[in-house]
């Protein structure tokens, strides 16, 4: 009876064994995957951040704003992201980084209002800037005493090759209108432009919006360069990278985990063979 019940017992066992190690044939096999594609994760994420780190070092330059001539869209210790653009790539509305040997030859930033051929005037019966006769609505200059979009009257005729720059606090900015009686009536050439201001990132503020009020005019504005992509490459990155490099220990953590217990003599092999 003992010797047949202990052949049972065995045979009783058999199907429990071959399933546990059915279940860890499964088990190692999902961990060998999962290895697998966290690696590849890590390793994508590492193109990415790194990527997108050196695509934004050769598109942008970094700049502190010194001063609030162009509050409200950028202030006094933002710190901004500038497109490296040339001259020819300006467009009205763009918030330019230049340098000009009239204006102090420092790196500078002001809205251009105005480009080769134009003639800008402020301001209208209703205190606009008008560009070519055409009133262009600055919702930027709303603060201004009066609403106008500026503190004193002007009229300039914009040299071919050449900008007219202003900043958008119209009530202090030393801009355009402080050099009219400069050659070219207060413009600056295309090729003292280094850059194009895209985005606010310190603190953060997003990016600079093109005014809509120039897209009507002959020309319209520009397109925002590739700072979305630059941030959604590095951002992304750095979550397959941490994603993937947890995986590990997580993996490690739930294998350690005990199984659910089962209640004494069920499915016991042995009080069956006894039976």
């Amino acid at each position: 009876m003992s010797g047949t019940g202990r052949t049972e017992a065995g045979r009783a066992q058999s199907p429990t064994g071959a399933a546990r190690t059915a279940a860890e044939r499964t088990r190692d096999g999902h961990g060998r995957l999962g290895s697998v594609l966290s690696g590849v994760a890590v390793a994508v994420g590492s193109v990415l951040f790194l990527g997108g780190f050196v695509w934004g070092a050769v598109e942008y330059r970094p700049y502190t704003v010194p001063t609030n001539s162009m509050s409200p869209a950028v202030k006094a210790g933002d710190r901004v992201l500038a497109q490296r653009i040339s001259g020819d790539d300006v467009r009205r509305g763009d918030v330019v980084v230049f340098t000009d040997a009239d204006w102090g030859d420092l790196p500078m930033l002001k809205r251009v209002v105005g480009v080769g051929g134009d003639t800008v005037a402020c301001c209208d019966k209703d205190g606009r800037l008008t560009v070519n006769g055409t009133p262009v609505r600055e919702p930027y200059v709303r603060g201004m005493i009066g609403g106008r979009a500026s503190s004193t009257d002007f009229d300039a005729t914009v040299p071919e090759g050449q900008l007219f720059l202003l900043g958008d606090e119209r009530g202090g900015s030393l801009d355009s209108r402080v050099h009219l009686q400069d050659p070219g009536q207060g413009s600056v050439p295309l090729s003292s432009v280094d850059a194009r201001v895209d985005a606010v990132v310190w603190p953060f503020g997003g990016p600079v919006a093109r005014p809509e009020g120039f897209a009507a005019l002959p020309g319209g504005v520009s397109q925002a360069g590739p700072v979305r992509l630059v941030a959604a490459a590095i951002v992304g990155g750095a979550l397959l990278i941490l994603g993937g490099a947890a995986y590990g220990p997580l993996a490690q953590l739930a294998r350690r985990r005990p199984g659910p217990r089962r209640a004494p003599g069920a499915g016991d092999g042995v009080s069956a063979g006894v039976r």
